[in-house]
């Protein structure tokens, strides 16, 4: 990505599709609820690095566009999202880089294929294509290894609500059908890094193909389980775009880029202040319930200031609304040798995948499973008991 100052998006689009999509309301989860959520599954074991199975780890090798390696990574994702019970389609496309025509694939996957709406998490897959060695070395764990691997974290956690609010819409018990009939999709980019220079043509490959294929696919309207007028397309369905990228490292700065997703940003700056209140940061003796400081710089004014060239450009400039949750200074080892498994803090993960899992689902209207309202209570005296502990250690 690069930094620009421009802000290209037409808000008159934007407008357009909030009214024909109508307003998103978020519903906070119980304390018992998100302490489901934090313990279980295991926060830890789909980033560990130190665990040679887990999906981080599957994707922390050299993977730029066109090699052998990128396929692995792609048919790893596939795997994975199929395994879950996910629609999963390969956007395949050529394109021509510097280094002649390359081929690139988009992982889109999406757990219910017949919702008239969807709200996209996204980063991209493939890393920084170097030349020469050792630079060809580059893994880009922060650029974005651990971004997919928080995807694939949030897919595993809410597969199950997913598929229950699922069952409970088509018998006819969901609430609010509106909510329930937004359904998640998870996107990993193929070709976001220029192969040379950061221009309008060598960057972003897999997101300028799919947003221009997306504007361009009219959405049938007897296909999804609500009429949908004839003019809807791909893209014009999509409630908003929430892209992951240069995160993993310790004490990131994720900064509110545009007006109109200011209230998104303020909704996941309150699931991480609520898990840490909670004590739900407590790991391995650090980030106890006292002692923990956000990763959301606080917004004193209501300004775009979406100035980070990354894969939601050309989504942007179609009208989509979009959170970019980026860190902001980059980390100090952008695009060096040194964005390796060394530069990822395992705590800053495991916190990632907290506050995406409750963000998510209180997005979604998911109503996490708790085994007993006893059995949950006792999780969240555990949980505080646990953090009480902590304190007073220090």
């Amino acid at each position: 990505m690069s930094v620009s100052n421009q802000r290209p998006i037409c808000y008159a689009v934007n407008a357009l599709r909030d009214i024909l999509l109508g307003p998103r309301q978020f519903y906070e989860l119980s304390p018992e609820a998100i302490s489901s959520l934090v313990s279980s599954p295991d926060p830890v074991r789909n980033i560990d690095p130190s665990n040679p199975s887990s999906h981080l780890s599957q994707l922390l090798i050299p993977r730029p566009p066109g090699t052998e390696n990128n396929t692995a990574v792609k048919d790893y994702l596939v795997s994975t999202l199929k395994g879950l019970n996910w629609h999963v389609e390969e956007d395949a496309f050529s394109d021509v880089t510097p280094y002649g025509t390359k081929r690139f694939t988009n992982v889109i996957a999406t757990k219910d294929r017949s919702a008239p709406r969807r709200v996209i998490v996204a980063a991209h897959f493939d890393s920084k294509y170097f030349p020469n060695y050792p630079q060809s070395s580059f893994v880009g764990a922060t650029d974005s290894a651990a971004p997919c691997a928080f995807m694939l974290d949030l897919a595993e956690t809410l597969n199950p609500f997913l598929e229950q609010r699922q069952e409970r819409l088509e018998a006819g018990e969901e609430d609010d059908e509106d909510v329930a009939e937004t359904t998640l999709q998870l996107v990993f980019f193929d070709g976001e890094e220029a192969f040379k220079d950061w221009t309008a043509t060598d960057s972003i490959y897999g997101a300028r193909h799919l947003a221009q294929k997306w504007a361009n696919t009219y959405v049938e309207p007897n296909t999804k389980r609500r009429l949908l007028p004839s003019y809807e397309t791909e893209l014009s369905t999509i409630e908003h775009l929430i892209l992951l990228d240069l995160l993993g490292a310790p004490n990131p700065q994720i900064r509110s880029s545009f007006m109109d997703t200011a209230w998104l940003f303020d909704a996941m700056a309150s699931a991480e202040q609520r898990l840490g209140a909670s004590g739900a940061f407590a790991y391995d003796g650090a980030q106890s319930a006292d002692k923990w400081s956000s990763f959301f710089v606080p917004r004193h004014r209501l300004v775009n200031s979406g100035g980070i060239e990354d894969d939601h450009i050309p989504f942007l400039r179609l009208g989509v609304s979009v959170l970019h949750v980026i860190a902001n200074p980059f980390p100090s080892v952008w695009h060096t040798l040194k964005d390796d498994v060394t530069a990822l803090d395992v705590p800053t993960m495991r916190r990632w995948n907290l506050i995406l899992r409750v963000f998510v689902s209180e997005y979604l209207g998911l109503r996490p499973k708790i085994a007993s309202k006893s059995d949950s209570s006792d999780a969240v005296e555990e949980m505080r008991r646990v953090a009480d502990e902590l304190v007073r250690d220090s």
